[in-house]
């Protein structure tokens, strides 16, 4: 069943993790507890004793862990370091926005065994190959059904566990699909019986029905038939010879009397559930964009409060932010800045409860992840409100750490008459912030400042921020810029929007307003047209209302449809918003960047996002989405005997007129394998623009409908015929092997 587990196993390190270790787990300099930590015999999962007295634990799965960090790599850790040597700590760094587990071993060979043990088992889990995958899934319920650890179920186990799995079904028939796997005729299942019994549990009736539409004997699929299916159903046009063969290569093949490859069941099967069978086209989710055009020209990944995890009164201010935020391909992330103790400024959101950080902290921080994922400029938003003199500390710190990494001046030295590209541009850290004058000239730092990023563009607008001290904001208006900050401002410079007019006319390239949300709204619905012409030469940066102290989203397609390029969210709050972000910037080698359609990067632009028909090249498209089945969706309620109602809407999102949804009816109690066979359809006006989100719920007739998973992906990335969109939690992380299983077709308007 796991041909490398043993090899694994034999590990010494993993070996020592499941004999277990006592551990400290750390949160705080004042909360350190010592923990029993192991694997558990699965190899899968860690196993630890918690602090209450009894029989109280936790675990988690090694699928649920991203990477290791050695050392005092974290701000926790770093707090305790005089306490614990670097060579007894360690990180365990969670998927999404699950919190780390600092720890700290006994011994440096201990704290090695569990960091290297970690690492090997976090490789096996992410190299897995779909079988794989699937092989670990059945081991997991064998385990979780073996109640009393002997090694085999009975059929009391059984029925217990279906209901774990989501599955509704009559005594009966599940007695009945227990006597064909129980061959020995024992009244239990051994591990190989249950493969037996998995797999005639998930037979998929769908899926055998396509593959019979296509198969002369309805056993096998040659080549041709293979060829007949990509071309007629999955649209692949001419390349479907050469990907047929490379098909039956990769998920299955059979070789017939004539020495010629066939794809059997198993494998066609095999193939639909595949990055290949996906929903997203897999050549779209590398880097593949022109890469070479000016930054105005692109849709850039931005982070909004970058350094609050939770709300933006009392929450945490963290390090981790930052680095989860780049983690995502953030592009753009925000500094807000003020005067510290001990002449060091502070990172956190003044006049509130929230904690502070040091900001050479979040720029040594900037120079450790800012690169990890892509290669493309990192845009640092500083809000400064600090004196003149912790601004030129800034101005150091920021020198000093950054090296050659900050862009401090102009690419080719002269003044530039569009902006550098992300090309160009490629492990360059650039600041945007207030300057004293232009590029093209040097003035004195005794001038007046420009203006301030969100404060001031924000005056007169009620949604305004309003928990900062008016007293407080009037005297930083007053305050003088720090000629070393200000030149390090090249590409960057805040300025004030004082109209399209006015931008005509006077606007330099490397000038960037700053929107609200409500006044970037009113902007796109006056005069959209001229917003996107704007944006087609100037960078604009839009955020968050002041009054969203629970750190919510607005749509970020508001924004993206006017040609806003930085459009800033609360990276930290997981929700539609959110998966919007996620599932746009998915495309294109998910590097932060992406290239706007060629309608929003032309001076002369007609278009308008409320009225897209009047652009020349109108083209709309329909989009007709059959909605078929859906594959074992994780339990919502773990309340015992309960069994989800799964319905599935779609919700198309993009210019005013494309944000349409539609729902399937609900499955009464099958959250294991419903089936529900109803076709959606949609008109897209301006496919460039749209996103489509597709969202599973548990039916409630009484209450809201709870969130079981969603996949959201650009329409120009979506793979017509058979697909399989695989489902992701609220956090934005996988859910294997929940999925759904759709037929799409995209057509032009008769």
């Amino acid at each position: 069943m796991d041909p490398e587990g043993s090899c694994t196993e034999d590990d010494p390190h993993v070996k020592l993790m499941m004999e277990g270790s006592t551990l400290r787990k750390v949160k705080s300099r004042f909360w350190k507890k010592q923990r029993h930590f192991r694997l558990l015999e699965d190899g899968l999962t860690i196993w630890y004793k918690s602090g209450w007295a009894g029989k109280g634990h936790s675990k988690f799965s090694v699928s649920d862990l991203e990477a290791v960090r050695e050392g005092h790599q974290s701000e926790v850790l770093l707090s305790i370091a005089e306490e614990f040597p670097a060579e007894l700590c360690f990180t365990l760094v969670f998927h999404g926005r699950q919190g780390n587990l600092d720890l700290v071993a006994e011994t440096p060979d201990e704290a090695q065994a569990w960091i290297q043990g970690v690492r090997k088992l976090i490789h096996k889990a992410q190299n897995m190959d779909e079988q794989g995958r699937q092989d670990q899934w059945v081991r997991d319920w064998f385990l979780k059904a073996d109640k009393n650890k002997d090694g085999k179920m009975n059929f009391k186990e059984v029925k217990t566990l279906l209901k774990m799995m989501n599955v509704d079904m009559n005594e009966d028939h599940a007695l009945r699909l227990f006597t064909m796997a129980d061959k020995s005729e024992t009244g239990y299942l051994e591990i190989e019986q249950f493969v037996h019994f998995y797999k005639i549990l998930t037979q998929r009736d769908e899926v055998w029905k396509v593959f019979q539409d296509y198969s002369g004997d309805g056993e096998i699929l040659t080549l041709e038939e293979l060829e007949c299916f990509l071309r007629v159903e999955q649209q692949e046009g001419e390349l479907n010879c050469h990907r047929a063969e490379e098909i039956i290569q990769r998920y299955g093949t059979l070789e017939s009397a004539g020495n010629q490859s066939a794809m059997t069941m198993d494998g066609f099967q095999a193939y639909l559930c595949s990055l290949d069978g996906s929903i997203f086209k897999p050549e779209l989710l590398e880097l593949h964009q022109d890469m070479t055009q000016p930054l105005s020209h692109y849709f850039i990944s931005s982070s909004h409060n970058t350094y609050l995890l939770e709300n933006q009164l009392t929450g945490l201010s963290s390090l981790e932010g930052y680095i989860q935020a780049l983690k995502r391909g953030c592009r753009c992330v925000e500094v807000d800045s003020w005067d510290g103790d001990d002449g060091e400024p502070v990172v956190y959101h003044g006049h509130t409860l929230t904690k502070k950080i040091l900001f050479k902290d979040v720029i040594l921080t900037l120079r450790d992840y800012a690169f990890k994922v892509s290669e493309f400029p990192v845009i640092v938003s500083l809000e400064n409100h600090c004196c003149l003199e912790q601004q030129t500390v800034m101005a150091n710190h920021l020198l000093q750490i950054l090296g050659d990494m900050l862009l401090t001046a102009p690419l080719d030295g002269q003044i530039p008459e569009r902006l550098p590209s992300p090309q160009q541009l490629r492990g360059k850290i650039l600041l945007k912030a207030k300057k004293s004058g232009g590029l093209e000239t040097r003035l004195d730092e005794n001038l007046p400042d420009e203006a301030s990023d969100e404060e001031e563009v924000a005056d007169g607008d009620p949604e305004s921020p309003t928990l900062k001290d008016p007293q407080a904001e009037k005297e930083n208006k007053k305050s003088k810029l720090s000629r070393e900050l200000s030149d390090l401002v090249v590409y960057c410079k805040n300025v004030r929007f004082q109209g399209f007019e006015q931008a005509r006319s006077n606007a330099k390239c490397y000038e960037i307003s700053s929107f609200s949300e409500s006044k970037a709204k009113r902007l796109s619905k006056e005069a959209g047209d001229e917003f996107v012409r704007y944006n087609s030469q100037q960078l604009s940066r839009t955020y968050p209302s002041g009054m969203r102290t629970d750190s919510s989203n607005y749509n970020p397609q508001d924004m993206w449809s006017t040609g806003c390029q930085i459009v800033a969210l609360n990276f930290q709050t997981a929700g539609l918003e959110m998966d919007l972000n996620d599932g746009f910037f998915r495309q294109n080698g998910s590097c932060g960047f992406i290239l706007k359609p060629d309608f929003m990067r032309d001076a002369n632009s007609r278009f308008s996002p409320e009225k897209p028909e009047e652009r020349p090249g109108y083209n709309p498209l329909r989009l007709s989405i059959q909605v078929i089945s859906g594959q074992q969706l994780p339990k919502v309620n773990m309340k015992e005997g309960s069994i989800v109602d799964p319905l599935v809407r779609v919700e198309i999102f993009g210019v005013p007129v494309d944000q349409v949804k539609a729902e399937t009816s609900h499955i009464n109690n099958n959250g294991f394998n419903p089936v529900w066979n109803q076709t959606l359809n949609f008109i897209i006006h301006v496919p460039e623009l749209a996103l489509v989100r597709f969202v599973v719920e548990d039916f409630d007739k009484t209450t809201k409908n709870d969130f079981i998973g969603q996949f959201t992906l650009p329409f120009t990335c979506i793979q017509p015929g058979y697909r399989h969109i695989h489902l992701l939690s609220k956090d934005g992380t996988p859910i294997p092997p929940s999925s759904l299983f759709v037929n799409i077709s995209i057509s032009e308007l008769a």
